[in-house]
């Protein structure tokens, strides 16, 4: 992946994995399944952004163990060291950040 390039090969794994769960989340809930993604390196590891077209706040939450859903956020939240969700006119923008 490119982050090995950037020297964050010890945020790779963690901010891919985060990454698949958010536009995985576009593709389940955001009718159209459009959303745009911003990669930034920070001075402190990455940061990244999934901007998309749905306002409403977003809860990292446990799922029962037999829903087939609803664990996403919470995984995020899990490999990532912060998170959060910022609502923007029409849309909303989620986004983490991985400390190097």
């Amino acid at each position: 992946m490119f982050l090995t390039r950037w020297g964050l090969d010890q945020v790779a794994d963690s901010a891919e994995l985060a990454l698949t769960e958010l536009v995985a989340n576009v593709v389940r809930h955001v009718p159209g399944r459009r959303c745009s993604v911003l990669i930034l390196r920070e001075p402190h590891g990455l940061r990244v952004e999934v901007a998309d077209g749905v306002a409403g706040p977003l809860h990292a939450k446990v799922a029962a163990p037999e829903a087939e859903g609803g664990r996403g956020l919470v995984l995020v939240e899990g490999v990532t060291d912060r998170w959060g969700v910022e609502e923007k006119g029409d849309g909303k923008t989620v986004w983490f950040e991985c400390d190097a």
